[in-house]
């Protein structure tokens, strides 16, 4: 079983990437036969135009995956960018890839929407990603429910392919874990760099206690119940506890406790949870030698990998 997972290096990272993507992948190590993870930087391309901004995202995300107890003896991590094979199979796939199917693409047009510049390369973003995932055969892509419907394009643009041209690629399933599949921001929404309402995985502990002494709350009053089904705080404080801790502090807040506790709580429970990883990562942020081999090796052996993938595409178009 060979599982796949990207991440843009398009800001600091926070806890909904964490939580979402960065714990349930880290999990399949050791249980899948090989896994991947890329720095997503050519994808980042149409958010970032800051050459030193995307250098110094790329960097930080490397060493965040590092120290959340990512293992290059088990897995490999890579920049997207290192292996050139992502975008010559992207250019081969979107000669198949049907336009309605990108112009059905509810993340493109919630982007739009949200003022970012409607270009060819985020129309074309879902291709890429197909590109990512079919390169390297990957069985398994854990996925956010946002990111459901990139996965059913590359499913789509892959059995299109296999079609016209002979099996060729696995079919990738999306792997959504319910419970964390959306972690709320600090206002409500979906957690999101581009919304604003994040609290930062690692970086100044400063911002961290701001970000959650900020969290929207309703008009109840200290003492009343509170909902933990509709209760913001709640939400994000039991990502951090197990199925005993959750239950206790659901007690809580429907007993009464107030939002100015709760915040507390969760403050102390985040600081407590991250200090090991924040600690490993200073450590790591003094070794940049040792970071950059980590890459090389793991770009190398991507790009093995890709080739095998790509030796087959080429001969099954005609191009070798």
């Amino acid at each position: 079983m060979r599982v796949l997972s990207g991440i843009q290096p398009s800001g600091q990272l926070h806890i909904g990437n964490y939580f979402g993507s960065i714990k349930p992948n880290l999990e399949f190590q050791g249980k899948a036969d090989q896994g991947f993870f890329f720095i997503a930087d050519l994808h980042a391309l149409t958010t970032v135009q800051d050459a030193a901004a995307l250098r110094k995202a790329r960097e930080d995300i490397v060493l965040d995956y590092l120290a959340c107890g990512f293992d290059p003896a088990q897995s490999i991590i890579y920049y997207q960018s290192q292996v050139p094979a992502h975008t010559e199979l992207m250019w081969i796939l979107s000669t198949l890839t049907p336009m309605g199917l990108l112009e059905r693409a509810v993340s493109y047009k919630e982007k739009v929407e949200k003022g970012m510049t409607p270009s060819a390369g985020l129309f074309t973003y879902p291709v890429l990603m197909a590109a990512d995932i079919l390169l390297y055969q990957a069985d398994r892509v854990p996925v956010g429910k946002d990111q459901k419907q990139h996965l059913e394009i590359a499913r789509d643009i892959a059995l299109k392919f296999n079609n016209a041209y002979g099996d060729t690629f696995t079919l990738p399933e999306p792997l959504i874990r319910e419970e964390v599949a959306v972690v709320p921001g600090t206002d409500g929404q979906k957690m999101s760099k581009s919304y604003g309402n994040t609290i930062p995985l690692f970086g100044d502990e400063k911002a961290a206690k701001k970000a959650i002494m900020g969290i929207v709350t309703d008009s109840k009053a200290m003492s009343d119940p509170k909902d933990p089904a509709t209760c913001i705080l709640y939400q994000i404080h039991k990502l951090f506890l197990p199925s005993t801790g959750q239950k206790a502090l659901a007690d809580e807040y429907r007993a009464g406790l107030p939002y100015g506790e709760g915040k507390k709580k969760l403050l102390a429970a985040y600081l407590d949870f991250f200090a090991p990883m924040r600690k490993k990562r200073e450590e790591l942020a003094k070794k940049p030698d040792v970071v950059r081999s980590i890459l090389r090796e793991g770009a190398a052996k991507a790009a093995a990998i890709a080739e095998e993938t790509m030796g087959k595409v080429r001969s099954a178009v005609g191009l070798a």
